[in-house]
């Protein structure tokens, strides 16, 4: 009695350049069958992701909107004047004297205390 010769070497097993215990040769390839669909879902990750940068750069946006920036949010002349008050120093008491010489305000009134009525 003949016996069917048993697979030995690597060329044995190969049928049509696939191994025999591979289920299905064109598993890699069975995306093609519904390529539309996958066309679909691929294009509609794509679109999401595109909303998703959207919404954060307008968010980005937003948020620098609410943060005050002199350089940006001032009028131009402000940055002058605020480099001049920057310059400014307080004196060492002489000049004060002769404010309060020239002052027509009441040194004997009361301080003045937010929502205290007299």
């Amino acid at each position: 009695s003949t016996t069917a010769p048993s697979p030995k070497s690597k060329e044995d097993q190969v049928v049509n350049g696939h191994d025999e215990k591979e289920s299905n040769p064109f598993a890699e390839y069975m995306w093609m069958e519904n390529e539309e669909d996958f066309n679909r879902q691929v294009e509609e990750e794509l679109q999401e992701q595109e909303f998703l940068d959207r919404c954060f750069q307008e968010m980005l946006e937003e948020e620098d909107q609410d943060w005050f920036i002199p350089s940006r949010d001032l009028p131009q002349g402000m940055g002058q004047l605020q480099q001049q008050l920057n310059g400014l120093s307080v004196g060492d008491g002489h000049s004060s004297e002769d404010i309060l010489s020239k002052s027509n305000l009441n040194p004997d009134a009361k301080e003045f205390v937010p929502g205290v009525k007299y």
